[in-house]
């Protein structure tokens, strides 16, 4: 059984003139990313690896992340496949993982978020928010077999608000 947890980064900053894949967290995307992180902890399972688009954004959010659930950085690795907006790159990415690994984590954007939690979850939603996770888990033994699985949680910051 592959089990797989995914979060869109958190809402960034528009007020930098800098490059896409450079802006910066807002102080509420920091809030927020902290307040599912907590309030997830215990309720999705510690993975064998955490991946993560380059993106400052994505980074940022990832690094709350795992310090609020107690993931070694060693655990980290950052990935252009998931520095994505369709959505193809990450179900490639996903397709292609290393089997010893049963439970993921990724953080990455918009649209392919929600995309790939639409996918493969049997929950609907017609947005991922910014700091919202899904946890997904699914029968087969192989990364490359994945189909559709079970949404076993879906947590939005406005839920929690």
């Amino acid at each position: 059984m592959k089990q797989l947890t995914l979060i869109r980064h958190a809402k960034s900053s528009w007020d930098y003139s800098v490059e896409d894949r450079n802006r910066p967290l807002k102080e509420r995307g920091m809030m927020d990313a902290e307040m599912v992180s907590s309030h997830v902890r215990g309720k999705v399972p510690v993975p064998d690896m955490a991946f993560s688009s380059p993106a400052n954004r994505a980074l940022h959010t990832c690094t709350i992340f795992l310090k609020n659930l107690d993931i070694p950085l060693s655990r980290l690795q950052l990935t252009e496949a998931l520095y994505d907006f369709s959505g193809s790159s990450v179900d490639h990415f996903l397709r292609t993982l290393d089997n010893r690994y049963k439970n993921v984590m990724i953080f990455g954007h918009n649209h392919a978020f929600t995309a790939v939690s639409n996918k493969f979850g049997d929950k609907y939603t017609d947005n991922l928010p910014t700091s919202g996770l899904v946890h997904i888990t699914f029968k087969a033994e192989h990364w490359a077999e994945i189909g559709k699985g079970t949404t076993d949680l879906m947590v939005f910051p406005k839920h929690l608000r």
